[in-house]
C-alpha cells in the first residue's frame, strides 16, 4: 500500500490568504499573528500572503468563495471568534460560517482552513489565541502548509 500524505513545508511559489473578521479584534488579531508566525517560520515570504479583512464571521465565506474563484491561492486560513450569547445568534453564525467554509473547499477544491473560534465565554477564546490552548491561527497555518504539500502531491 503507498502513503500519500502532504509535509510541512512551504511551497516556492505559493500564495497564501488570510480571511479575517475585525469582531473581536483582541481576540482575532492574536490568531492572524499566530498564523503569520507559523508561516514565516517556515519559510513563507510575508509578500506571499494575503490579509482580507471582513465585518465579521458571518462574511468569512462569500471573501473566501470570491478569493477561491481567482484561482490566484493555494490555500485560505479563515480566522475569527464567535462567542455564545443571550440569543441563539451565535448558532446561526457559527454553523453558517463553518458550512460555508466546507462548502468552498469542496466547490473549489482547495485547502480552506477554519480557524473560526466559536467559544462559550470571552476567556475560553484568550485560551485559543495564545493562552493555555496554543494559538489556533498557528494551527490552522500549519495545517494549510500539509494540505497545499498534499494537494501538489494528489
Amino acid at each position: 500500500m503507498s502513503l500519500i500524505a502532504g509535509e510541512l513545508r512551504a511551497a516556492p511559489d505559493c500564495r497564501i490568504a488570510i480571511v479575517a473578521s475585525r469582531w473581536n479584534p483582541r481576540i482575532v488579531d492574536k490568531l492572524i499573528s499566530g498564523a503569520e508566525q507559523a508561516l514565516s517560520s517556515n519559510g513563507v515570504a510575508a509578500d506571499a500572503i494575503d490579509l482580507v479583512r471582513v465585518p465579521g464571521a458571518w462574511e468569512i465565506p462569500v471573501a473566501a468563495a470570491r478569493l477561491a474563484a481567482t484561482g490566484r491561492h493555494a490555500a485560505l486560513l479563515c480566522l475569527g471568534c464567535v462567542v455564545r450569547g443571550d440569543t441563539r445568534h451565535y448558532e446561526h453564525v457559527a454553523d453558517g460560517c463553518a458550512q460555508g467554509l466546507m462548502r468552498v473547499a469542496l466547490d473549489y477544491r482547495l485547502p480552506v482552513l477554519n480557524g473560526v473560534l466559536a467559544v462559550e465565554r470571552h476567556e475560553d477564546a484568550a485560551a485559543r489565541a495564545g493562552g493555555a490552548h496554543g494559538n489556533k491561527g498557528e494551527d490552522v497555518a500549519l495545517a494549510a502548509l500539509e494540505m497545499i504539500d498534499l494537494w501538489r502531491k494528489l
